[in-house]
């Protein structure tokens, strides 16, 4: 592991896509992908979905979200909450790397939007 852990999390995801390359189960195309494709854009979001997959099952675990439960449950599991949300970004940095971008990218992009949505905020939007 190196000091840029964003870096790192994009060469985890990098090296495990190659295993899964090299496995007799692979059903992937190889990346990058061209997105003016159809068979490459269904790809994508069948990786975009299982991400939102992820996701659900991350907020399954949150019992006391509805506004007219009148119990509380207490039980929730900090951790299986946690490793559901990074098995999404998992998939999401996945679709990051189908389309060729690199975390240079995406951390140029994220700077650039979080400045969009700060001076919306500003702005009053």
């Amino acid at each position: 592991m190196s000091e840029d852990r964003l870096n790192d999390l994009f060469e985890m995801r990098i090296n495990f896509m190659e295993a899964i390359k090299k496995s007799p189960v692979n059903g992937a195309p190889p990346w990058p992908l061209d997105l003016s494709t159809k068979e490459h854009q269904q790809y994508v979001r069948d990786i975009a979905l299982r991400g939102v997959e992820e996701m659900f099952e991350a907020l399954q675990h949150l019992k006391n979200w509805k506004p007219h439960r009148q119990t509380s449950v207490t039980d929730f599991d900090k951790d299986e909450f946690l490793e559901e949300i990074v098995d999404a970004f998992n998939y999401f940095f996945e679709l990051i790397l189908l389309a060729g971008f690199t975390a240079d990218d995406f951390f140029e992009m994220y700077v650039k939007k979080d400045k969009v949505i700060h001076e919306r905020l500003k702005a009053g939007y």
